[in-house]
């Protein structure tokens, strides 16, 4: 049986109060170049789609698109939704749990990154894929 070597996955402190530390990590200058990072999905904001405690894959680099789940920095901070819309009509952050509103942005530069994949720590199998 092959063992596995392990995966050197930096670690950054991120401050909740103001997310200094993730724009680093997202930015690329924590990482080499616009590697993928992998956050925790805190809340429930993206129920039933997301659960907390799931983790995601974010590619910084990726195009976004209506429909696509995104990392977006809003009113100072980084936030987990689906975007919808487009450049004719506007773009707009959707939570899929109702009890949250849809909040409007000013463009697709306020996109962060772009959800890849989930999965539950400890569960290999489940794994799924966007995009």
């Amino acid at each position: 049986m092959e063992t596995r070597k392990p995966i050197n996955i930096p670690v950054v402190a991120v401050n909740p109060q103001d997310g200094s530390g993730l724009e680093d990590l997202i930015s690329g200058s924590s990482c080499a170049g616009k590697d993928p990072v992998a956050l925790m999905v805190l809340g429930d904001s993206m129920e039933p789609e997301f659960i907390e405690g799931e983790i995601l894959v974010i590619e910084p680099d990726s195009p976004a698109k209506d429909g696509s789940y995104v990392i977006g920095w809003l009113n100072e901070e980084y936030i987990l939704r689906q975007l919808k819309g487009n450049a004719e009509v506007g773009w707009y952050l959707h939570p899929l749990n109702p009890a949250y509103p849809d909040a409007a942005i000013s463009g697709l530069d306020a996109i962060r990154g772009l959800v890849t994949q989930k999965s539950k720590p400890g569960k290999r199998k489940s794994v799924k894929y966007y995009v």
